[in-house]
């Protein structure tokens, strides 16, 4: 099922979500909904406070991002993962600009800076305990959402003067003055 992605605005979005157990109802469900959602929105990630939900989950697949014969982003072409729980026990590496964007946030894209390199402990989807490394673009992706787990979004990250040059647009969305080919809940609507 197709669930409606929370707009920019909306409380649930800045709040810190809390850890789920095996017994959470309905997770398999839960999951399965969240992949269809993000496929349906086009995007490559999605946490659970962008459904509403203030749990720690989050979904990536990061094959989008690879094209014929880009050795660069070969390793993405299968890299499909469910994250519960999740706690970064190391960032490292130098910080490098991406231009990102969020599915709560449509039409706006930012240079956001993020290390090279992040490590977790997580649950997979059947709270298997996991401890792994991810470099380059799959952990921006991970730490992106990761970020909207402990209620941060991009555009935290951005400087005073670049929220001020994009509060109007933030505000529009807020209002659901926008125009997005996918399932939204405004906040003031």
């Amino acid at each position: 099922m197709i669930l409606p992605i929370v707009a920019y605005g909306d409380p649930v979005l800045k709040k810190k979500a809390v850890d789920i157990t095996p017994d959470y109802e309905g997770l398999k469900a839960l999951i399965d909904d969240m992949f269809e959602t993000m496929y349906n929105a086009a995007g490559v990630g999605l946490a659970a406070p962008q459904i509403g939900k203030s749990i720690r989950l989050f979904i990536v697949d990061a094959s989008p991002f690879v094209e014929e014969g880009d050795e660069e982003y070969e390793a993405l072409k299968d890299f499909k993962k469910v994250f519960i729980n999740a706690v970064i026990i190391e960032e490292d590496g130098d910080e490098w600009a991406f231009n990102e964007g969020c599915l709560s946030i449509p039409e706006v894209r930012e240079d956001v800076y993020r290390p090279e390199e992040v490590t977790l402990r997580y649950m997979d989807e059947n709270f298997q305990e996991k401890e792994e490394t991810f470099t380059g673009l799959a952990a921006r992706v991970i730490q992106h959402e990761y970020d909207h787990i402990d209620g941060i979004l991009f555009t935290d990250h951005l400087s005073p003067l670049r929220k001020r040059m994009i509060k109007s647009r933030l505000n529009q969305i807020t209002k659901g003055k926008i125009s997005v080919n996918y399932r939204m809940k405004f906040p003031s609507k």
